[in-house]
């Protein structure tokens, strides 16, 4: 750039500065404007405040000229809806509590309805108040039809007529009908009645069958510390009019259809029931359990029954609820009348009735003593000692065939193999003159197993053992865990229960006494490894089960070993070899049916050797 450029350049900002300089306004020109500008925001704030507050005016008035017009239309549009039931479709829940000396029940005003109910002398297994039913997510009342509308009772809101701590009216008025349901507690009972009052309702529920559907929806929480053990024994029970009481368990999803009259319908866990009994009759209906699909949930079932109960109009239906233990005393006043008894399950048919005399017994020891431990042990020798005879009669068979070993052997030795019939016919004809039955080790051992079997369905069904401790087992109603794994092993579980660990050990070890006694007789191949396997099986079966049972079993097998030993110290078997074989120079009167099965093996092997000439 030249000089004559930057000189030009130079005059032109000069020359700028002094415009800016000369035009600048003065500090009172400055003012004005300001002054200007604060008046002109001011009044553009003022007018939008106007416009704002006119239109808040328009929309107040437009809120309370659409309210006072729709306040109309929703009463007719309710009306149309509920028809006479308008005035109970709407309203605020409250609760009214029953109460005695062993139940809680919360009413809820809305349905009507049983909200929850505690029972007083009972615990959860972590020390929890003991809910038989707790919330909204159960259900209780009637459906039927109004003005062609399907309603039911739990869903409207109902008014208190009277309120006690022993007694509740609730009552939905309908036109010139009233629907009134009354709850009330006696003292000292887990039993409440419930009644269901009808007047002038016949030109308000419309019904083509003559009858209400009465719908009972519960979820069945679990209580016992094995969730999956406690489903077991849990499911949907009732009894039919005039017959028997049956069932369907909570084991996996099921339903049933009630075609014929039922007196109640109960839904049990392992040691509660809720019980809803009808006064006369149920008509028909369905009951369902459904199971939720992780058998890990805390959720037993949910529990629906559906019953139809008569209905002209004008009716005065009377019910009750039974909520409290599965527990032979307790049920003892209503078993004549409602056989509820039943709810403990203790197996079928003659497995029942030695239970019921197995509960005498330990009823018996409860009077004398407090520790459950003490009177499982003394239950079992009582049971022991009147099975010693069979035991007895057991072991004297097996060592009779322990003793004439060598002469099998010996007829073994003379015969081959290929021809097993003939051994066969020689080793029992050893055995008729000797006087051995081959089988009579082990009829009297089957005698025994309907024993064994009662115990299997009378300790988990014993609420007396429930959250009662012993040694290290805290609970005999439950699995006695000594260790906490901290993984989990299919089949077996996560933990180490202790009681099922010495059980097992002591059906090894009477297992080896046993082979080592018939080490004298013939058994088929591989069956000796198959009666090893049995007590492994049960560590795995047993692990998550009644820790009564498994130290029942343990205590039984103790003792059986004990009385083996003892048995043996008595017998001997040189003296027993040697009556053995004086009964074998005897003649041997044979009987009929002897005499018919010989024949039929000769003529078997007759036609065997037929056989092998063609």
């Amino acid at each position: 750039m030249d000089r004559n450029s930057i000189t030009g350049m130079v005059l032109i900002a000069v020359i700028l500065g002094f415009f800016y300089w000369f035009n600048k306004p003065t500090e009172e020109q400055l003012a004005e404007q300001k002054r200007l500008k604060d008046s002109i925001a001011q009044v553009e704030q003022q007018r939008a405040i106007a416009e704002a507050q006119a239109e808040q005016a328009r929309a107040i008035q437009v809120t309370e000229e659409e309210a006072q017009k729709d306040s109309a239309t929703i009463a007719q549009e309710k009306s149309d809806r509920y028809g006479y039931f308008a005035s109970a479709a709407e309203g605020e829940q409250s609760f009214i509590t029953l109460e005695n000396n062993v139940i809680k029940i919360k009413l809820s005003t809305k349905g009507a309805r049983i909200y929850s109910v505690e029972l007083k002398d009972y615990k959860t297994h972590d020390g929890q108040p003991l809910m038989l039913q707790d919330g909204d997510q159960n259900k209780f009342g009637f459906n039927f039809v109004h003005s062609n509308r399907i309603f039911h009772t739990n869903d409207l809101y109902f008014n208190v007529a009277s309120a006690s701590s022993n007694k509740a009216d609730f009552v939905v008025n309908a036109a010139d009908g009233q629907m009134v349901f009354t709850y009330s507690l006696p003292d000292d009972s887990y039993m409440a009645d419930f009644n269901l009052t009808m007047r002038n309702m016949g030109s308000i529920i419309s019904t083509n069958t003559g009858s209400l559907e009465m719908e009972w929806k519960m979820l069945v929480d679990a209580q016992e510390k094995a969730a999956d053990f406690e489903r077991r024994y849990a499911g949907i029970y009732f009894k039919y009019d005039q017959e028997d009481v049956d069932h369907i368990n909570a084991n996996s999803t099921d339903s049933e259809k009630l075609s014929t009259k039922v007196k109640w319908v109960a839904f049990k866990d392992q040691f509660f029931s809720s019980v809803f009994i009808a006064e006369d009759k149920f008509i028909s209906g369905e009951v369902t359990a459904e199971v939720p699909e992780e058998t890990t949930e805390r959720t037993i079932m949910d529990a629906t029954a559906q019953l139809n109960v008569p209905f002209t109009g004008n009716d005065n239906l009377n019910f009750k609820f039974y909520f409290g233990p599965n527990d032979f005393k307790a049920l003892k006043p209503y078993d004549e009348e409602y056989k509820l008894r039943e709810l403990v399950y203790l197996g079928w048919g003659f497995l029942r009735y030695i239970n019921l005399g197995v509960i005498e017994v330990f009823h018996f020891f409860e009077g004398y003593l407090s520790n459950y431990g003490l009177i499982i042990l003394l239950l079992t020798i009582l049971i022991k000692l009147i099975l010693f005879p069979l035991t007895y009669k057991s072991y004297i068979s097996t060592a009779k065939m322990k003793v004439l070993k060598p002469q099998i052997e010996e007829i073994n030795n003379k015969i081959p193999k290929d021809k097993a019939m003939e051994r066969q016919q020689a080793t029992m004809a050893l055995y008729r003159k000797a006087g051995v039955n081959p089988m009579g080790g082990c009829l009297p051992m089957l005698l025994q197993m309907p024993i064994l079997f009662a115990m299997f369905q009378f300790f988990p069904a014993s609420i007396e053992l429930r959250q009662e401790s012993f040694l290290w087992a805290t609970d005999l109603s439950s699995y006695d865990s000594i260790f906490d794994l901290p993984f989990t092993i299919p089949f077996y579980g996560d933990h180490v229960s202790l009681f099922c660990l010495l059980m097992s050990i002591t059906n090894i070890v009477y297992t080896r006494i046993n082979q080592d006694m018939q080490s004298g007789s013939q058994q088929m191949p591989g069956m000796k490894g198959m009666m090893y396997m049995m007590p492994v099986m049960f560590l795995f079966f047993f692990n998550n089960y009644a820790s009564g049972l498994s130290y029942y079993y343990f205590i039984s097998t103790l003792i059986t070993i004990g009385q083996t030993l003892l048995i043996r110290r008595f017998v001997d078997e040189k003296a027993l070899l040697a009556k053995l074989k004086a009964n074998q120079k005897k003649p041997v009167k044979k009987s009929k049916f002897q005499q018919r099965l010989e024949d039929m093996q000769k003529q078997q092997t007759q036609a065997a050797k037929k056989g092998k000439r063609k």
